[in-house]
């Protein structure tokens, strides 16, 4: 049987930035004495006080996942990978979690420049392609400033040059900011939280099933109905469920 990696992430600076670094500590504390119930309280406390961070969510993730609650521990993995998509203990837990589901179901991979753009963009999140277009902005406007006082030719025609490809790849950064924020809204995903859930063809509980999912299976929401979502698998194959069944991610 395959071993979890189970490491705490303790990123001091997202510590005393982003989250209540006493709580945190405490959380920390009960995980390390095997009391994952008053950790997992602890961190969605921190969560409840609208302080986020790849930390918390990782651990919270790990807590539920010794506690064999699949559909939360796959759930918080998830949220860690959108706030660090390259994040590689995140990656690698969410694998052994994913493992104790019970649908296996395959993936229809995008081929092309569309999958290599996507995964390029993937790279980093929405906030980091943001702050590279501010910094590309700030050495930009350096040396512009340089280029303006300089008062020999061939540094003034060089600093241009350089203020001009920095441009270049401020603009890019936005670009690709605004591609992966619209990635992430047009891509609203959940995980099924019920053991068992029922598929139908339609919005009804007159539908007929089409199939059964059950925890920890993660689906694209299409559309809203009446108490009703619209999903797709990573397979292409779609049909409605009870919204109370799943939690969106």
């Amino acid at each position: 049987m395959k071993k979890l990696i189970l490491i705490l992430l303790v990123f001091v600076s997202l510590v005393t930035q982003a989250q209540n670094p006493t709580l945190f500590e405490e959380a920390n504390d009960a995980y390390a004495n095997d009391d994952f119930e008053t950790a997992i309280a602890k961190y969605e406390e921190i969560l409840a006080n609208g302080e986020t961070s790849v930390a918390t969510y990782f651990n919270l993730g790990n807590a539920h996942y010794k506690l064999n609650n699949v559909a939360p521990s796959i759930y918080y993995y998830e949220k860690a990978l959108q706030l660090n998509p390259t994040d590689e203990d995140v990656q690698n837990n969410i694998e052994f979690a994913r493992s104790m589901t019970i649908d296996d179901i395959p993936v229809n991979e995008e081929t092309g420049f569309q999958k290599s753009f996507n995964k390029f963009i993937s790279t980093f999140s929405y906030d980091t392609w943001a702050y590279l277009s501010i910094i590309f902005s700030v050495i930009f406007v350096v040396l512009f400033l340089m280029y303006y006082f300089s008062r020999r030719p061939l540094v003034k025609r060089t600093l241009f040059g350089i203020a001009i490809f920095v441009f270049l790849l401020g603009g890019i950064s936005v670009f690709f900011a605004f591609q992966q924020q619209e990635i992430q809204f047009n891509n609203q995903f959940a995980i099924i939280f019920s053991e068992e859930a029922e598929v139908k063809n339609e919005p009804s509980q007159r539908g007929e099933a089409a199939f059964m999912l059950h925890e920890g299976t993660k689906a694209r929401i299409l559309e809203d109905y009446q108490g009703w979502v619209k999903i797709e698998l990573s397979n292409g194959t779609q049909g409605w469920m009870e919204n109370n069944t799943l939690k969106r991610l």
